[in-house]
């Protein structure tokens, strides 16, 4: 491993509005002692007569003991292709669609030296060779959509294009394997590139090392764990809406255009090797107010009335007539989660039920245990709750029940595999029983005979031998005459019942069910959590989380314990499969291994489009309650369900914990650069923010393009950059790389609320 060279003058503390702290030390670069090439290692043995000091004095080795041989060897760093586990994360995330008008876009490296492994200007340890470029709509022949594709090209053809009027990169050494060798490029026009690249005094500005000490945060796609990353930040604003794309390019053989001195005035592209791409969509910040809409949400909910943000359904003409009983069972009714739905009943007639779904605003009672407990059914008819007292059914479980059965028969391979395990179990049962009823064959039954410790006693007898003489010698019976009738037990229910229970049969049965679940308990895992269930099964009516809601429930056991009845009981057609069924039902309970969900959350927003990986922490009690599951049932959904009933839930932007970028005013927030301070290193310094208003970042330090064009490229040096000034307001000097990404870090919007809990004398 190569030794490496630090600059470690600075260290920041970011603290992140969770429960636990995000440490975070900040650098300006990590660079290799070494630059990649090949290299010859001279390796000399010298032996050496010592003084009493142990100071060397006579060489004792003339002629030297070995003779040295030279080694060779390479050091290999990434040129024209990034290996994908290279990267970290990226933020936007890809395909994110929100408004990131103020963010520079950025990607996160897991090899902290990347950056800095070529040396792009002679000055190691300042310029990066790669750059974070972001292309419009438009702008690219090879990515007209701004969707971060590229061309692909060998890399001969991207050094030496065929064409004319492009410029490849001005390379020194190229081995002729590595230019047959694919990679993808771009052709980006002059006037582009040369409006969007940074000077080479830029890019030292443009990349920093991030050593995290902290717990495991998530985000959109990163752990954010400890360990050193490079981060590369982009300089463009995405300030239109559209489509934009991110593309990571090398910069090596370019250092004489990036400085502005073009070779050839016929050159009109240039054609740049794209290491890594991905591309997201800027909105206007009118059309997603990502704060208004969190706020707006659990505004229901303030100050205190948390049953707000249950799931249930709310008459539009407010709480009924308490003189009226019927109002107030119908209201009791939808309070409890309930939703009226059509329903015909057997004999035809037309009139409605009641209808919840596996999601409830309060704790559900447990479903009373029917006789016998667990047994098959072959109809929904045993799930359906009749309501005597207004005439009334209550269909939940029966439709839990009837999707189960749905789903297993729509799935092939599940249906095979329990049709199979209920014949061969049936198939086991039935040898049980004929040797258990046979006179012959019960003396010989494994599991119950006693025929065969018999026999070996006789053969260790002493009359053994005689007996058998005496057998051998005595006539044999004639053809003519009659056998022995044998007494076989007749097969009766009660008998097959006292047959089966015997605990060895049952432990033998046990056995071969265990054998034969296949992919039984991991598809009904999958059922438990849900999977499968149309959004209407679980939101009879959509008035219950009308758009720009939130809503938090519990999960009523009884309703999965249904929905996985209708699929276990597939395949249960005669009276054995009855019988065994309890047996195949303890084998798949056994091997399971999937947590039941017990609550979760249910968000219908246009934030949900706009933030698709947004951050959702829960806890109870000050523990972690964990997310087993995440689901868009619609673009503008998301569902989570949760191991635990939380008790505090925060909802976040997704980011990297930390991203680049300006306030909501276009300007920069200051934060503390001193150590020993107050506020803390790395803390915001209240009320201070670079420019000053009526100035922001964006009329002061953009370069300025053609007229009828939006400026978005941050000018960072120079008269007229942004670097300097921002020194001066900290009353710095020249700020460093690792100083200027501390300033520009955006902490990421959130917000954190207590989950309504039902009250402890109520419940489903």
């Amino acid at each position: 491993m190569l030794d490496t060279t630090w600059h470690r003058e600075f260290e920041k503390v970011i603290w992140m509005s969770s429960p636990t702290e995000l440490k975070v030390n900040f650098h300006d670069h990590h660079v290799p002692k070494a630059d990649p090439g090949k290299y010859t290692a001279q390796v000399e043995h010298e032996l050496w007569e010592a003084d009493d000091a142990g100071r060397p004095t006579v060489r004792v080795d003339d002629p030297p003991l070995t003779s040295p041989e030279p080694e060779n060897f390479e050091i290999r760093a990434v040129r024209f292709v990034l290996d994908e586990t290279s990267v970290h994360a990226v933020y936007p995330q890809p395909g994110a669609s929100g408004a990131f008008m103020r963010v520079l876009p950025h990607i996160t490296l897991n090899r902290s030296i990347l950056p800095w492994e070529r040396d792009l200007s002679g000055q190691r340890a300042r310029a990066p060779w790669i750059a974070l470029m972001i292309f419009r709509a438009g702008e690219l022949p090879d990515d007209p959509t701004a969707s971060g594709l590229g061309s692909t090209r060998t890399v001969e053809k991207l050094v030496t294009p065929d064409e004319g009027n492009v410029l490849g990169p001005k390379l020194r050494t190229v081995e002729p394997e590595v230019k047959d060798s694919e990679c993808r490029t771009l052709d980006i026009p002059r006037e582009v590139f040369t409006a969007v690249v940074p000077t080479l005094d830029e890019l030292w500005y443009l990349a920093h090392v991030r050593d995290v000490h902290a717990p495991r945060l998530l985000d959109d796609g990163e752990v954010l764990t400890e360990g050193r990353f490079a981060v590369v930040t982009a300089n463009r604003f995405a300030r239109e809406r559209g489509s934009c794309a991110a593309h990571l390019v090398s910069l090596e053989g370019f250092e004489q255009v990036v400085a502005g001195q073009w070779p050839d005035d016929e050159k009109e592209y240039v054609r740049v090797a794209s290491l890594w791409s991905w591309s997201f969509t800027c909105e206007p910040d009118d059309d997603l107010d990502a704060a208004g809409l969190l706020e707006n949400m659990v505004a229901p909910s303030l100050p205190d009335t948390p049953e707000e943000l249950a799931l249930s359904l709310r008459p539009p003409n407010g709480p009924p007539d308490p003189a009226e009983p019927e109002q107030r069972y119908v209201q009791d009714r939808l309070s409890l989660g309930y939703a009226p739905l059509p329903y015909r009943t057997p004999s035809g007639e037309r009139t409605y039920s009641w209808y919840r779904g596996p999601f409830t605003p309060l704790a559900a009672q447990p479903v009373p245990p029917t006789e016998p407990v667990g047994k098959a059914h072959t109809t929904a008819d045993h799930a359906m709750i009749y309501e005597a007292e207004h005439g009334v059914f209550d269909i939940s479980y029966a439709a839990a029940w009837t999707l189960g059965r749905t789903v297993a028969l729509a799935d092939p391979d599940y249906s095979a595999e329990t049709v199979r395990a209920r014949r061969e179990l049936a198939n086991h049962a039935c040898s049980l029983i004929a040797l258990a009823v046979d006179p012959e064959r019960a003396d010989v039954d494994p599991l119950t005979a006693t025929r065969p410790t018999r026999l070996l006693r006789e053969l260790a007898g002493g009359e053994f031998g005689d007996r058998l003489m005496a057998a051998l010698s005595r006539p044999m019976r004639s053809a003519a005459a009659e056998p022995q009738a044998q007494t076989v037990t007749g097969l009766t229910p009660e008998v097959v019942s006292r047959i089966l229970s015997d605990s060895r049969r049952q432990a033998a049965l046990a056995g071969t069910a265990r054998s034969r679940l296949g992919m039984m308990a991991t598809w009904l895992d999958r059922l438990a959590l849900l999977q499968g269930v149309p959004l209407s099964f679980l939101v009879p009516d959509m008035r219950m989380c009308p758009p720009e809601s939130l809503r938090f429930f519990r999960i009523d056991q009884g309703w999965i314990d249904a929905y996985l009845a209708g699929a276990q009981d597939l395949g249960a057609h005669t009276s054995m499969d009855l019988a065994l069924d309890g047996i195949l039902r303890d084998a798949v309970t056994a091997s399971s291994r999937q947590a039941r969900p017990a609550a979760g959350m249910l968000m219908n927003s246009a934030l949900v489009a706009g933030w698709p990986a947004m951050g959702v922490s829960a806890w109870s009690e000050g523990d972690t309650v964990t997310e087993l599951r995440r689901h868009h049932p619609a673009p503008d959904m998301l569902l989570c369900l949760f191991d635990k009933v939380p008790d505090e839930v925060v909802i976040s932007e997704p980011s990297q914990g930390i991203h680049f970028g300006l306030n909501s005013d276009n300007r920069i927030d200051l934060r503390q650069l001193t150590p020993d301070s107050d506020p803390p290193l790395g803390a915001t310094l209240p009320g201070q923010e670079f420019p000053a208003a009526p100035d922001d970042v964006f009329g002061r330090f953009l370069r300025p393009r053609p007229p009828g064009l939006t400026p978005d490229v941050l000018r960072l040096l120079g008269p007229e950059g942004l670097v300097d000034p921002l020194g001066q307001a900290l009353e710095r000097g020249p700020l460093a790389s690792r100083e200027l990404a501390v300033e520009l870090v955006v902490s990421p919007l959130e917000q954190r609320l207590r989950v309504p809990s039902a009250p402890a004398d109520r419940s489903l």
